[in-house]
């Protein structure tokens, strides 16, 4: 029997179908705009990420434990979403979140290859850029309001880098996943309160597991290597394998939410 809660419960899910062809829709109109367009909202993207490093600094620099402490991780790990939330429901573009959502026009075969080529390549290279500039105004301007001691920050760096290529390639591959679910859910949720939850658990995990994310954790070692504590070799093998991982974690999870879903509608 359908009572009126089962049917407003129904009304506010929505089906896999409908969730691939709103994510479809909104990839093909990214897909189509302009290099300027996608280079400034890739911008905000980068420069909305750069508010979690500063806000990581505040709480290292506030709680000035150590690293290992529960709370202490807790604490940075929510600081750490709060530019994912900023990002997201700002509707700010972001590679990771991008990387799922610019794949499924190609699967569907409404886009190419080298469309997709040219949209990863602006968001990310404007990711990357916002999240560099607000790394600069960090080291400049935390220390002056006494609010960031860059040591702590140097010292949570270090704690992304130092493994085996495999290891962070691996995480990265995770973390890449994890933002394409970010992505689907998010659009799954018809409520702003559900999609920041969304946004909130999914990059809490990446942070209390110090997966690898691209944009986040280039903004942290990036801030290293200001500080004279990461050589510009070991930034640069950062970079490295933690984009490539990022990318085929999105891929994989584009590739198998597309078949799982058009498979269901046979």
């Amino acid at each position: 029997m359908n009572t009126p809660n089962n049917k407003m419960q129904a009304e506010a899910l929505k089906s896999s179908r409908e969730i691939l062809d709103e994510e479809i829709r909104e990839a093909e109109m990214e897909l189509e705009r302009p290099a300027v367009c996608l280079f400034a909202a890739g911008l905000m993207g980068g420069l909305g990420i750069g508010v979690s490093l500063l806000l990581m600094g505040v709480v290292l620099t506030l709680v000035d434990g150590p690293l290992q402490d529960p709370l202490t991780a807790f604490l940075v790990a929510n600081a750490h979403t709060v530019g994912f939330i900023i990002v997201v429901m700002g509707r700010a573009d972001l590679f990771t979140e991008y990387t799922t959502l610019a794949v499924l026009p190609i699967l569907k075969g409404r886009a190419s290859v080298a469309k997709l080529a040219r949209f990863w390549g602006w968001i990310y290279l404007a990711n990357l850029l916002g999240v560099a500039l607000f790394a600069l105004v960090t080291l400049g301007l935390g220390p002056s309001l006494d609010v960031v001691e860059p040591g702590r920050l140097v010292e949570f760096a270090h704690e992304l880098l130092g493994h085996a290529w495999w290891a962070t390639l691996l995480s990265a591959v995770v973390a890449g996943w994890l933002m394409g679910l970010v992505a689907w859910m998010v659009t799954s949720g018809r409520e702003t309160i559900s999609q920041v939850f969304f946004v909130w658990l999914v990059t809490l995990v990446i942070a209390l597991a110090h997966l690898h994310h691209s944009i986040s954790g280039f903004a942290l070692v990036f801030f290293a290597w200001l500080e004279g504590a990461v050589a510009g070799a070991t930034l640069g093998h950062f970079v490295l394998w933690v984009t490539a991982g990022n990318a085929i974690g999105g891929v994989v999870f584009a590739l198998l939410t597309y078949f799982r879903t058009t498979m269901r509608s046979r």
